[in-house]
C-alpha cells in the first residue's frame, strides 16, 4: 500500500513545484512588462526625478555706458558656495573649517544645515572672489561646491547712483535705469540638462534645454563728466550753505537727453548695505517742491499769449503790497511802477498777481498744463512724480494770484527744467529721455516769438539790476530765473526755505537748460544767492566740456589785445553807474 502511493506524492509535489515555479516566473514576466512597458513613463521620471536636473545657465547683465562710451555699471563674474546639506552633516566635523573659510558664525551655520536637512541645496555665502570661493573649494568638505554667479559693480559710485539704482542678489534691477530697463539689460539664463549623482555631483551633460542670451547693453544720455561737475558743485554748495538736501538737473536743449541728474545725499550702490531708504530716492523725478518765482516765466507766456500784455506794458507795484480778498501779497521791496519785463527782472509777486488777475483761470491753467505741469515728463523714470497743478475750476482769486508767483502747485526739478527746455526750444515741449539718441516728438505749447520774447525777459535777471547775477557765465549770454519758496507742511509753511534757479544757456541759441534746487539752508536763503551759483559753475564747466561756443563769438575774436574778451554786463542806472542787484525774492509769510 505504501509502496504504490509514494510515487504519487512525488509526482504531485513534482506539479506543486513546477506550478509555483511557472506562477513565479509568471509573475516575473508580468511584473517585467508593468515595468518597462506599462508603467515605463513613471519609473523613467521617478529615476530622472533623482538623478536628471535642470540647471540655470547664468547669463552677464548687459553693460551701462554714457553717451561717450564710459561704462558706468558692469556684471563682473563672481562664485557662490553651496552645500548639500544632508551630506555636510554627515560630516559634521568639517563645519568649523567651512565657517571659517568664509567668515560665517559657526553655530549659526550648524543651526542652518540642520534646519534644511531634507534639501539638497543651501546658500553658504554668495558673491565671493573666484579666488576665495577656489580657496573654500581646495579644503574639499564633502557635499560643497560652488556657482557662478554676477554681481554689478558701479565704477561711478554715489556720483550717479540716483540715476542707475542698483541690482539685488539675484542681478535683478531694483531701482532707477536698472529696474526701468530690467528686461532690456537682463538677458535670458539657458537651462541644461544633467545627470547627479547621489551627492549631487555632475556627472554627464545630457542636453541643452535653452540657450543662455546675454542681456543687451545700453548706452544712455547721461555725460559722466558733467554729471561729476554737477554732483561736486552741487555738494559744495549744500557744505557751504549747511543745507539738508539738493537736487539738478542738466538738459540738452535740441534733443531732450538728460546729460546730467544729482541729488544730495547721496548714496553708493556698490556698499549701500545700511544706507537710509530716504538717500536712495531720486529726489530730482520723485520729490515735489513748490517751484516759487521761477513759475513767473510761464505765467507771463500766458499773459503774452493773450495779446493784452506787452514786455514794456507798466504796471504799478506801488506800494510793495497787494490785498486780495483780505490776502496780502508782498514784494520785499517796493518797485513802483514797472513794466512785464520788470516782473521777471525784478520777481515781482504783487506784478504777476496783479496781471494773472486779468486773465482767465483757464487759460492759465491751459499754459501752465500744456508747458508739462501736472503730469510726468515721460522719461520712464519709475516712480516719476506728476506733481501737482489743480485743476482750474478750484482756483479762487487768490489761488489764482499764488500759483501766478509759484505757490500753491508743485513740480520736481525734472519738469520745471522741462517747462525752461520748452521756452529754450522755441516754444516746443521734448519729453526728456535717458536714452541717448532716442530723441522724442516734440510738439508745439507756445508761439516762437512768444518763448524768445520771454528768453529776452530772463536775460534781464542775471544781467544788473536783476538778481541772477551770480548765475552769469563769462563770454556766453544765460537766461534763468531766481526762484524761492518755503517748506509746505501740514497745510501752512515752515521757516525753511528752498532755494532754486532755472535757466538755459547761451541765450541766443540756447543748447543746455539747468535747474538748481537747494532745500533748507542756513543763512542767506535766497535762489539768487544759494542755487544760481551752482548753476554757473556747472554750466560754465559743461559748455567747454561740449565745445558751445559764446554768443558772442565773433566779437571775442575779433577784440583787440588790450581790451580782452567782450563780457555782457547788462543794464546800467539811469545815471549811468553799474544797478546794484537785488537778490531778494518775494516769500510769502
Amino acid at each position: 500500500m505504501n509502496a504504490r502511493t509514494k510515487p504519487a506524492n512525488t509526482r504531485t509535489r513534482l506539479y506543486v513545484v513546477l506550478a509555483v515555479l511557472g506562477l513565479a516566473s509568471s509573475a516575473l514576466v508580468v511584473r517585467a512588462v508593468d515595468l518597462q512597458v506599462v508603467r515605463k513613463d513613471f519609473y523613467q521620471e521617478q529615476g530622472d526625478a533623482r538623478y536628471l536636473r535642470d540647471i540655470d545657465i547664468p547669463v552677464s547683465r548687459g553693460t551701462i555706458f554714457d553717451r561717450n562710451g564710459e561704462p558706468l555699471a558692469v556684471s563682473t563674474p563672481v562664485e557662490s558656495i553651496w552645500a548639500n546639506p544632508m551630506e555636510l552633516l554627515e560630516h559634521a566635523e568639517r563645519i568649523p573649517d567651512l565657517a571659517k573659510a568664509t567668515g560665517l558664525d559657526e553655530d549659526s551655520l550648524k543651526e542652518r544645515l540642520v534646519e534644511r536637512s531634507d534639501k539638497e541645496f543651501y546658500y553658504i555665502k554668495r558673491h565671493l572672489n573666484p579666488d576665495d570661493a577656489q580657496a573654500v573649494l581646495d579644503l574639499g568638505i564633502p557635499g560643497v561646491s560652488s556657482q557662478r554667479e554676477f554681481r554689478r559693480y558701479y565704477p561711478s559710485g554715489e556720483v550717479i547712483g540716483h540715476v542707475l539704482g542698483f541690482t539685488n542678489i539675484d542681478d535683478a534691477g531694483q531701482e532707477g535705469l536698472e529696474l526701468a530697463f530690467d528686461q532690456w539689460l537682463a538677458g535670458e539664463k539657458g537651462i541644461k540638462r544633467v545627470i547627479r549623482d547621489r551627492l549631487g555631483h555632475e556627472v554627464e551633460n545630457v542636453e541643452l534645454v535653452r540657450e543662455a542670451k546675454p542681456g543687451r547693453d545700453l548706452t544712455i544720455s547721461i555725460d559722466r563728466r558733467i554729471q561729476y561737475l554737477a554732483y561736486r558743485e552741487l555738494k559744495a554748495a549744500l557744505v557751504e550753505h549747511r543745507a539738508s538736501s539738493g537736487s539738478m538737473v542738466i538738459l540738452d536743449v535740441p534733443t531732450g537727453e538728460i546729460l546730467a541728474m544729482v541729488n544730495q545725499p547721496s548714496f553708493n550702490p556698490n556698499a549701500r548695505g545700511n544706507v537710509d531708504p530716504a538717500y536712495r530716492r531720486n529726489r530730482a523725478a520723485t520729490d515735489v517742491v513748490e517751484p516759487g518765482s521761477t513759475m513767473k516765466a510761464f505765467t507771463i507766456s500766458a499773459a503774452l499769449e493773450t495779446g493784452k500784455w506787452k514786455p514794456h506794458t507798466p504796471i504799478d507795484t506801488s506800494p510793495g503790497t497787494y490785498t486780495l480778498y483780505g490776502h496780502t501779497i508782498s514784494d520785499v521791496h517796493n518797485k513802483g511802477l514797472i513794466d512785464v519785463t520788470g516782473v521777471i527782472t525784478y520777481s515781482s509777486n504783487v506784478g504777476a498777481a496783479k496781471i494773472a488777475a486779468t486773465l482767465g483761470r483757464d487759460e492759465m491753467y491751459d499754459v501752465f498744463h500744456r508747458f508739462g505741469f501736472g503730469e510726468v515728463t515721460g522719461c520712464g523714470f519709475p516712480g516719476e512724480s506728476p506733481g501737482n497743478l489743480p485743476i482750474a475750476k478750484n482756483w479762487g482769486p487768490v489761488e489764482q494770484a499764488t500759483i501766478a508767483y509759484g505757490y500753491g502747485l508743485s513740480v520736481t526739478p525734472l519738469q520745471l527744467a522741462q517747462g525752461y527746455a520748452a521756452l529754450a526750444n522755441d516754444g516746443r515741449l521734448r519729453a526728456p529721455t535717458f536714452v541717448k539718441g532716442a530723441q522724442a516728438q516734440d510738439r508745439a505749447v507756445i508761439d516762437p516769438q512768444i518763448a524768445a520774447t520771454l528768453r529776452g525777459m530772463l536775460e534781464t535777471v542775471v544781467r544788473p539790476p536783476g538778481g541772477g547775477v551770480k548765475a552769469a557765465i563769462t563770454n556766453y549770454r544765460v537766461a534763468g530765473k531766481t526762484g524761492t519758496s518755503r517748506t509746505a507742511i501740514g497745510g501752512g509753511y515752515q521757516k525753511k526755505y528752498i532755494s532754486l534757479f532755472a535757466g538755459m544757456v547761451p541765450a541766443s541759441e540756447p543748447r543746455l537748460v539747468g535747474v538748481v534746487v537747494i532745500h533748507d539752508p542756513q543763512g542767506a536763503y535766497y535762489g539768487a544767492l544759494v542755487s544760481a551759483p551752482v548753476f554757473s559753475k556747472v554750466m560754465d564747466g559743461a559748455l567747454r566740456l561740449l565745445d558751445v561756443p559764446p554768443d558772442d563769438v565773433q566779437n571775442w575774436y575779433t577784440a583787440t589785445p588790450d581790451s580782452g574778451p567782450t563780457v555782457r554786463t547788462g543794464r546800467r542806472a539811469p545815471d549811468g553807474a553799474q544797478a546794484e542787484p537785488d537778490y531778494s525774492e518775494g516769500v510769502p509769510e
